[in-house]
């Protein structure tokens, strides 16, 4: 097999409950360079993300066992993973949700149906905040 991409730009940790989205979001992503992984539920996000410490997590918020919320604030409270940077991506577009993103202290927050040149553009973003 032969690496498409000698420089990873980075580690993103995927957590949505949707396979097609996800499917699509690892295409995408994988293309621009960044190293993958997937969660399909609060829960094994939150654990992937404690095994994993990737750069960015893009969430989902309505999910089986943890929700976004629950899973950002719990890693924003974490000392040892409050620098992995959160993205919120949901359907949940509501000011009331996007003000519970930013009370957990989420770093972006993008709605679903989402543009992909936004998405990337925000962790392009993110990740430059990171050096």
């Amino acid at each position: 097999m032969t690496q498409e991409h000698t420089h990873i730009r980075g580690n993103i940790l995927i957590v949505d409950d949707e396979v097609k989205l996800v499917n699509t979001l690892t295409l995408l992503l994988k293309s621009e360079g960044y190293n993958v992984s997937l969660a399909f539920d609060g829960m094994e996000g939150l654990k992937k993300a404690r095994e994993e410490e990737p750069d960015i997590m893009v969430l989902d918020l309505n999910m089986p066992k943890l929700d976004g919320y629950q899973v950002c604030r719990m890693l924003k409270f974490d000392k040892k993973l409050n620098n992995i940077r959160i993205i919120m991506l949901t359907i949940r577009g509501e000011q009331e949700d996007r003000n519970w993103g930013k009370k957990v202290n989420a770093d972006a927050y993008l709605t679903k149906p989402f543009d992909s040149q936004e998405l990337l553009e925000t962790i392009n973003n993110l990740m430059d905040r990171k050096e």
